[in-house]
């Protein structure tokens, strides 16, 4: 077919096929109304549209894009998935599924849906059970192990199928990331959905997972999620709760979590070379735990019973690496000690001949502190660097987690003198370190360093803010042909200058020419 303009065109057409009993009746009133009429009726051919030759064929994808539904569908989409939640999930309207363009859409409906289901799940304790309906063919697609359950040689043809040892939060986010493709995690139930997710094997749900746990690991929580780590055997997770604990050990040791671990994993803490804590810090740790399974166990809180628990994991606290003053003033008369332990470690600390002792003597290594340096060389003027109680102030971006446990700080271009300085580390202006401390400079053009309570937990690229207000008499020196960049061992520290600083210093010259890490 040819338009007006010689077009080439095609013709979409359909032959309309009567019923016989609609063509005798056809015939019938054809031979009233005329007598010569023919009784058989030829196919009524209607032209329904003209269009256009296309060389590639669109799907329905292309014709109807997700991003432009109409703010009426998307609501509808959102309150369905919402009304699945609660297992309130009536669908009203008869033709729902021209509501969405796409088969994620249509699947997202039938999410937690009674409509069409084969299969109930009861998930949860006794007491605490929920009742969710599923679709066997899109569980069986999600996952092998509820394809295995029922298409397998071994199919269930339950109707209902009990899931004890599975919360019913949990269970509901891996159903919607089988039905929906989507992730929905919180810290309440990242646990349960992880062990879900490993159970069915659904590997990318577990990924995501792990992923949240790390980005949300803290020492508050870390003594916890390594705990989780070696049962769910995912060895990347359990590498960065170790990060988390040796750096920041003291924190961990006293945080809740760790009185919530098994006793496998609190040996496995005790016995760490590594770990960045005070020996006294471990010792009343590991009895603040003792102290919990007492609990969990339901002992009388004696220190016979407590000692009962801790079992051989006494003999992993370094005891007789402790100060004099703490073990005198703490384990000493703690009355987890028997006499005579007591007794050989005082002799340790004082006699010549020391006794052989059941406890590890050696003192743990710990962490080594490395230094960033971001100054070329250093200088000193007789009217500069000046304190008034201003701040100097510097914006740094780590690209992998580190751990800040101070500054390097510049002393006295004038001989000795003592410096008092308060230290600051910020995130978008929320207080993340501080510290108020003296130093003191032997008038060399040395680093002095000045500590954090606790290492400062840095997360990559996102930038921090180092401040620091110096208090003395006594001229500076300071730092020239600063650098943007720098590179030290694994980890790549970017500076920019910060508007918090007063004193001069910025990324070319100033104060704060060292950061003091663990990596």
């Amino acid at each position: 077919m040819v338009d007006a303009k010689g077009r080439n065109m095609k013709c979409l057409t359909f032959f309309l096929m009567l019923p016989e009993s609609v063509k005798s009746k056809s015939s019938k009133s054809s031979k009233k109304g005329n007598a010569s009429g023919s009784s058989k009726l030829p196919p009524v051919c209607y032209e329904i549209i003209t269009l256009r030759s296309k060389k590639k064929k669109k799907m329905a994808a292309d014709i109807f894009p997700t991003k432009k539904l109409a703010p009426a569908a998307t609501t509808t989409v959102q309150q369905y998935q919402q009304q699945n939640l609660n297992n309130n999930n009536t669908i009203h309207n008869c033709n729902w599924q021209g509501l969405y363009s796409t088969i994620r859409e249509r699947n997202s409906v039938m999410f937690n849906n009674e409509l069409m289901a084969d299969v109930h799940f009861v998930v949860g304790q006794p007491g605490r059970t929920k009742r969710l309906p599923g679709h066997r063919y899109v569980l069986a697609v999600g996952s092998s192990v509820f394809h295995a359950m029922f298409y397998g040689e071994l199919a269930e043809n339950d109707d209902e199928i009990l899931i004890p040892d599975v919360e019913p939060p949990a269970f509901l986010a891996m159903l919607k990331y089988i039905y929906c493709d989507e992730i929905d995690l919180s810290a309440d139930t990242v646990l349960a959905t992880l062990y879900a997710a490993k159970k069915y094997i659904v590997p990318h749900l577990a990924r995501a997972c792990v992923n949240f746990l790390e980005t949300s690991l803290s020492a508050k929580n870390a003594c916890v999620l390594l705990s989780q780590s070696c049962l769910f055997e995912e060895p990347e997770l359990t590498q960065r709760c170790w990060e988390v604990i040796d750096a920041q050990a003291e924190l961990a040791l006293r945080s809740e979590g760790f009185c919530d671990i098994d006793s496998q994993t609190l040996e496995s803490i005790l016995q760490r070379e590594t770990l960045n804590a005070k020996e006294i810090v471990v010792f009343e740790a590991a009895l603040s735990w003792a102290e919990a399974e007492c609990l969990r166990r339901e002992l009388t809180m004696s220190t016979d019973n407590k000692r009962k628990v801790l079992g051989k994991a006494m003999y992993l606290i370094r005891i007789p690496t402790m100060a004099l003053d703490d073990f005198a003033n703490g384990a000493a008369q703690s009355g987890v000690l028997t006499l005579n332990e007591t007794n050989d470690i005082f002799l340790w600390y004082t006699a010549a001949k020391k006794p052989e002792l059941q406890f590890v003597s050696q003192q743990r290594k710990g962490l080594t502190p490395q230094r960033c340096h971001r100054f070329q060389s250093c200088a000193y003027r007789s009217n500069q660097w000046r304190y008034r109680g201003r701040c100097d102030s510097i914006q740094f971006a780590v690209d992998k987690r580190v751990f800040i446990a101070g500054f390097g700080l510049y002393g006295s271009s004038c001989g000795s003198t003592e410096y008092s300085a308060k230290i600051e580390l910020k995130r978008q202006g929320v207080l993340m370190g501080q510290n108020l401390s003296k130093y003191f400079s032997d008038g060399s053009s040395n680093t002095f360093p000045v500590w954090f309570e606790y290492p400062v937990q840095i997360e990559p690229d996102t930038f921090y803010t180092a401040s620091v207000v110096l208090d003395g008499n006594e001229l500076s020196y300071f730092g020239q042909e600063g650098m943007t960049e720098v590179q030290c061992g694994k980890v790549t520290f970017q500076f920019q200058c910060s508007s918090d600083s007063t004193n001069g210093t910025g990324v070319q010259g100033g104060q704060i020419p060292e950061l003091i890490f663990y990596a």
